[in-house]
């Protein structure tokens, strides 16, 4: 008993396995009568093991399966895997018509698994014509025109948003465009004259002053008010230090540091001379005011610090807000630039989807 249970065993798993490795091939057609001009499906199907080489009969538009039958497309293959994924079924749709009206064989289809032919089931196909009231012609009408399908919003209005926001994205490159080409900064570079030097300044003021010497005999308290001032900005320019809040003694026992004991004496005797007539009501001479106008020139002439010729006549201050306009520019440029692109890509997008629609 255990050695026929055995063999039964055996024996059933061998008819399982033949039976999930044999092949089977099915042609299907959708309608077995159909009118001239009227279309169906052909559709052929092959079962086998998992796996294997599946080779259909491929065909070309317009050409014809049988005599009579035309061939209008071929749909793609579709493959469905059975038996827990054992086994396969591979089936293929062609879509078929006739012109005429006839009763047509369609002969068993070739088709290889594996390099190995197997034929499917033959089919048959009717084909009726339609009838013509020859009687009443003028009741037959001819063929309709392509009929236009009606506007659908849904399929426009992404199209229409991004198209208004393309026209938006690119008005705002334009103006940053011109922005930038026209050179019209948001905050302008200050550009100003050099200070002059402090030499530069004495010196000129002590001319005017020389040129209106007529009143100093008059008036030598404004006179020297005047020349004393002047050297004190002078000296306060000069050598960094607040001269003109400082006594004459001061200033002097200051630039003690920084000249020396020759150049300072006639310095201080015009010093003197000064403080004498402003709070004591001194009275001068001509030729004693013209000897310190020319003491105040030499000392300004042996003190002053030469100019760098090299050195530029303007001097160019860069503000923090003319900072932030070099930062806005850069931004600007990069917005251009992320922007043109993403430009383009919503105007070929905005392309394709309207040939798209269009067709």
């Amino acid at each position: 008993m255990k050695r026929i249970i055995l063999f039964l065993i055996f024996s059933f798993s061998h008819f399982l396995i033949h039976v999930s490795a044999q092949v089977t091939a099915e042609a299907r057609i959708g309608a077995v009568q159909i009118f001239v001009g009227e279309q169906t499906d052909l559709t052929v199907s092959v079962t086998c093991k998992a796996g294997s080489r599946v080779e259909l009969p491929m065909g070309q538009r317009g050409q014809e399966v049988v005599p009579g039958i035309e061939l209008v497309n071929m749909l793609p293959a579709d493959t469905t895997m059975l038996d827990g994924g054992q086994s396969m079924q591979v089936t293929q749709r062609y879509i078929v018509t006739a012109w005429d009206s006839a009763f047509c064989y369609i002969p068993p289809i070739a088709v290889k698994v594996d390099g190995k032919e197997y034929q499917t089931n033959n089919l048959a196909l009717k084909i009726y014509t339609i009838d013509v009231d020859t009687l009443h012609a003028d009741q037959f009408f001819g063929p309709k025109t392509v009929m236009k399908a009606p506007f659908a919003w849904e399929d426009w209005r992404m199209v229409v948003i991004c198209s208004m926001l393309f026209l938006l994205l690119f008005l705002c490159i334009g103006v940053l465009a011109i922005s930038l080409h026209t050179g019209k900064p948001i905050i302008r570079i200050i550009r100003r004259k050099r200070k002059q030097p402090a030499h530069k300044v004495a010196l000129s003021e002590i001319e005017r002053i020389k040129t209106e010497r007529t009143w100093a005999q008059e008036d030598s308290k404004e006179y020297y008010t005047q020349l004393t001032d002047t050297l004190r900005n002078y000296i306060q320019e000069r050598y960094g230090f607040n001269a003109m809040e400082m006594t004459s003694g001061e200033i002097i026992e200051r630039l003690t540091e920084e000249n020396d004991e020759e150049a300072l004496a006639e310095l201080r005797e015009l010093f003197q001379t000064a403080d004498l007539v402003k709070f004591a009501k001194w009275t001068t001479l001509i030729n004693e005011n013209d000897a310190n106008l020319m003491t105040a020139l030499e000392y300004i002439n042996q003190t002053k610090q030469e100019e760098d010729p090299n050195q530029p006549q303007e001097e160019v201050i860069v503000t923090p807000e003319a900072r932030r306009q070099r930062a806005t520019i850069w931004s600007m440029r990069v917005t251009i630039v992320v922007a043109s692109i993403v430009a383009a890509c919503m105007l070929g997008w905005i392309i394709y989807r309207m040939i798209d629609l269009l067709r």
